[in-house]
Protein backbone atom coordinates (compact mmCIF):
# COMPACT_ATOMS: atom_id res chain seq x y z
CA UNK A 1 0.00 0.00 0.00
CA UNK A 2 1.21 3.45 -1.09
CA UNK A 3 0.10 6.29 1.60
CA UNK A 4 0.37 10.17 1.54
CA UNK A 5 0.31 11.62 5.61
CA UNK A 6 -0.77 15.17 5.11
CA UNK A 7 1.72 16.25 2.57
CA UNK A 8 2.41 19.93 2.07
CA UNK A 9 4.87 21.24 -0.25
CA UNK A 10 5.75 25.24 -0.64
CA UNK A 11 7.91 26.16 -3.86
CA UNK A 12 9.87 29.58 -3.19
CA UNK A 13 7.49 31.42 -1.55
CA UNK A 14 4.24 29.87 -2.65
CA UNK A 15 2.66 26.73 -1.06
CA UNK A 16 1.24 24.97 -3.61
CA UNK A 17 -0.52 22.11 -1.75
CA UNK A 18 -1.04 20.85 2.16
CA UNK A 19 -3.13 18.29 4.24
CA UNK A 20 -2.93 15.86 1.14
CA UNK A 21 -3.59 12.49 2.57
CA UNK A 22 -4.61 9.17 0.68
CA UNK A 23 -4.01 5.81 1.02
CA UNK A 24 -3.75 3.53 -2.30
CA UNK A 25 -4.20 -0.21 -2.58
CA UNK A 26 -3.06 -3.29 -4.49
CA UNK A 27 -5.09 -2.90 -7.61
CA UNK A 28 -5.82 0.45 -7.70
CA UNK A 29 -4.94 3.37 -9.68
CA UNK A 30 -4.98 7.19 -8.44
CA UNK A 31 -5.82 9.84 -11.03
CA UNK A 32 -4.60 12.84 -9.99
CA UNK A 33 -5.83 16.35 -12.17
CA UNK A 34 -5.66 20.21 -11.29
CA UNK A 35 -4.75 22.62 -13.58
CA UNK A 36 -1.00 23.30 -14.37
CA UNK A 37 1.21 24.95 -11.95
CA UNK A 38 -1.21 23.24 -9.06
CA UNK A 39 1.61 20.99 -7.55
CA UNK A 40 0.59 17.64 -9.59
CA UNK A 41 4.17 16.88 -10.85
CA UNK A 42 5.54 18.35 -7.52
CA UNK A 43 3.28 15.87 -5.73
CA UNK A 44 4.64 12.72 -7.86
CA UNK A 45 8.20 13.57 -7.53
CA UNK A 46 7.49 13.79 -3.42
CA UNK A 47 5.82 9.88 -3.91
CA UNK A 48 9.31 8.67 -5.76
CA UNK A 49 11.05 10.34 -2.93
CA UNK A 50 12.59 12.30 -5.49
CA UNK A 51 11.85 15.80 -3.87
CA UNK A 52 11.28 16.29 -0.05
CA UNK A 53 7.66 16.86 1.67
CA UNK A 54 7.63 20.49 3.40
CA UNK A 55 6.04 18.59 6.13
CA UNK A 56 4.13 15.23 6.29
CA UNK A 57 5.38 11.32 5.14
CA UNK A 58 4.99 8.91 2.23
CA UNK A 59 4.83 5.59 3.38
CA UNK A 60 5.36 2.56 1.76
CA UNK A 61 3.39 -0.65 3.47
CA UNK A 62 3.26 1.51 6.31
CA UNK A 63 6.92 1.96 6.45
CA UNK A 64 8.60 5.60 5.66
CA UNK A 65 10.02 5.57 2.19
CA UNK A 66 12.90 7.83 3.79
CA UNK A 67 14.19 4.58 5.68
CA UNK A 68 13.33 1.67 2.73
CA UNK A 69 16.05 4.02 0.31
CA UNK A 70 16.81 1.78 -1.87
CA UNK A 71 13.94 -1.06 -1.28
CA UNK A 72 11.62 1.47 -1.94
CA UNK A 73 13.38 2.76 -5.38
CA UNK A 74 13.41 -0.71 -6.46
CA UNK A 75 9.94 -1.30 -6.06
CA UNK A 76 8.58 1.83 -8.23
CA UNK A 77 9.31 2.93 -11.67
CA UNK A 78 8.99 6.81 -12.87
CA UNK A 79 7.70 8.27 -16.00
CA UNK A 80 8.38 11.85 -15.97
CA UNK A 81 7.34 14.69 -18.50
CA UNK A 82 10.64 14.18 -19.90
CA UNK A 83 11.53 10.99 -21.67
CA UNK A 84 15.14 10.54 -20.09
CA UNK A 85 16.09 8.97 -23.41
CA UNK A 86 19.45 9.59 -24.68
CA UNK A 87 19.81 10.98 -28.48
CA UNK A 88 22.42 9.28 -29.51
CA UNK A 89 21.81 5.94 -28.63
CA UNK A 90 19.13 3.76 -30.78
CA UNK A 91 15.38 2.99 -29.49
CA UNK A 92 16.85 -0.55 -28.53
CA UNK A 93 19.77 0.64 -26.07
CA UNK A 94 18.01 3.13 -24.75
CA UNK A 95 15.60 0.13 -23.48
CA UNK A 96 18.20 -2.25 -22.19
CA UNK A 97 20.32 0.81 -20.35
CA UNK A 98 17.56 1.75 -18.04
CA UNK A 99 16.85 -1.57 -17.62
CA UNK A 100 19.94 -1.88 -16.43
CA UNK A 101 20.68 1.14 -14.34
CA UNK A 102 17.10 -0.08 -12.93
CA UNK A 103 19.04 -3.14 -11.28
CA UNK A 104 16.69 -5.14 -14.08
CA UNK A 105 18.79 -6.51 -17.11
CA UNK A 106 17.03 -7.43 -19.99
CA UNK A 107 17.90 -9.73 -22.78
CA UNK A 108 17.62 -8.18 -26.43
CA UNK A 109 14.65 -10.11 -27.02
CA UNK A 110 12.67 -9.18 -24.02
CA UNK A 111 13.73 -5.79 -24.79
CA UNK A 112 12.26 -6.07 -28.73
CA UNK A 113 8.73 -7.73 -27.07
CA UNK A 114 8.65 -4.20 -25.16
CA UNK A 115 9.15 -2.58 -28.29
CA UNK A 116 6.37 -4.02 -29.99
CA UNK A 117 3.98 -3.65 -27.43
CA UNK A 118 3.89 -0.27 -27.83
CA UNK A 119 4.36 -0.90 -31.37
CA UNK A 120 7.37 0.14 -31.85
CA UNK A 121 9.70 -2.85 -32.96
CA UNK A 122 10.93 -1.66 -36.53
CA UNK A 123 12.50 1.48 -34.75
CA UNK A 124 14.76 -0.39 -32.58
CA UNK A 125 17.86 0.14 -34.62
CA UNK A 126 17.08 4.15 -35.05
CA UNK A 127 18.63 6.48 -33.44
CA UNK A 128 16.19 8.39 -30.50
CA UNK A 129 17.52 11.86 -32.54
CA UNK A 130 15.59 10.43 -35.58
CA UNK A 131 12.61 9.32 -33.78
CA UNK A 132 8.77 12.01 -34.04
CA UNK A 133 8.10 13.25 -30.48
CA UNK A 134 5.22 10.53 -30.21
CA UNK A 135 7.92 7.58 -31.22
CA UNK A 136 10.19 8.77 -28.02
CA UNK A 137 7.15 8.62 -25.86
CA UNK A 138 6.54 5.59 -26.64
CA UNK A 139 9.86 4.08 -26.44
CA UNK A 140 10.17 5.65 -22.69
CA UNK A 141 6.76 3.90 -22.31
CA UNK A 142 8.01 0.98 -23.12
CA UNK A 143 9.97 0.23 -19.79
CA UNK A 144 6.39 0.07 -18.30
CA UNK A 145 6.27 -3.32 -20.66
CA UNK A 146 9.91 -4.49 -19.15
CA UNK A 147 9.24 -3.59 -15.96
CA UNK A 148 8.30 -6.21 -12.57
CA UNK A 149 8.10 -2.99 -10.12
CA UNK A 150 4.71 -2.94 -7.99
CA UNK A 151 4.27 1.05 -8.83
CA UNK A 152 4.28 2.96 -11.15
CA UNK A 153 3.97 6.69 -10.83
CA UNK A 154 3.29 8.37 -14.48
CA UNK A 155 3.40 11.90 -15.39
CA UNK A 156 1.51 12.84 -17.97
CA UNK A 157 2.10 9.37 -19.87
CA UNK A 158 -0.39 10.59 -22.64
CA UNK A 159 1.55 13.27 -24.12
CA UNK A 160 2.05 12.94 -27.80
CA UNK A 161 0.74 9.86 -27.91
CA UNK A 162 -2.19 9.26 -30.91
CA UNK A 163 -5.39 7.10 -30.21
CA UNK A 164 -3.58 3.53 -30.40
CA UNK A 165 -0.57 4.07 -28.18
CA UNK A 166 -2.53 5.49 -25.74
CA UNK A 167 -5.14 2.61 -25.93
CA UNK A 168 -1.99 0.55 -25.21
CA UNK A 169 -0.88 2.86 -22.69
CA UNK A 170 -4.31 1.60 -20.95
CA UNK A 171 -4.04 -1.81 -21.67
CA UNK A 172 -0.75 -1.74 -19.72
CA UNK A 173 -1.83 0.25 -16.96
CA UNK A 174 -4.98 -2.50 -16.53
CA UNK A 175 -2.54 -5.53 -16.79
CA UNK A 176 -0.74 -3.85 -13.96
CA UNK A 177 -3.85 -3.06 -11.76
CA UNK A 178 -4.94 -6.82 -12.24
CA UNK A 179 -1.57 -8.17 -11.47
CA UNK A 180 -1.94 -6.23 -8.05
CA UNK A 181 0.09 -3.59 -8.61
CA UNK A 182 -0.47 -0.15 -7.71
CA UNK A 183 -0.73 3.04 -10.36
CA UNK A 184 -0.38 7.20 -9.77
CA UNK A 185 -0.85 9.43 -13.03
CA UNK A 186 -1.60 12.58 -13.71
CA UNK A 187 -3.12 13.46 -17.63
CA UNK A 188 -4.84 16.52 -19.01
CA UNK A 189 -6.88 13.97 -21.23
CA UNK A 190 -9.06 11.03 -20.42
CA UNK A 191 -7.70 7.45 -20.11
CA UNK A 192 -9.34 4.54 -20.28
CA UNK A 193 -9.36 2.19 -18.06
CA UNK A 194 -11.38 -0.99 -17.24
CA UNK A 195 -10.55 -0.67 -13.58
CA UNK A 196 -12.22 2.57 -11.93
CA UNK A 197 -9.46 4.92 -11.09
CA UNK A 198 -9.58 6.62 -7.81
CA UNK A 199 -10.10 10.83 -8.52
CA UNK A 200 -7.47 13.10 -6.55
CA UNK A 201 -8.27 16.69 -8.01
CA UNK A 202 -6.37 19.58 -6.98
CA UNK A 203 -8.36 23.09 -6.32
Amino acid sequence: MLSAIDLECIRGTRRLFAGVSFDIEPGQCLFVQGPNGCGKTSLLRILCGLARPESGEVRWNAEPVGALAEEYRAALVYCGHANALKDDLTAGENLLASAALAGRPASGSEMRAALATLGIAHLEALPVRALSAGQKRRVALARLALSACRLWILDEPLTSLDVAAAATLAGLVDEHLERGGIAVLTSHQPIELRVQARIFAFA
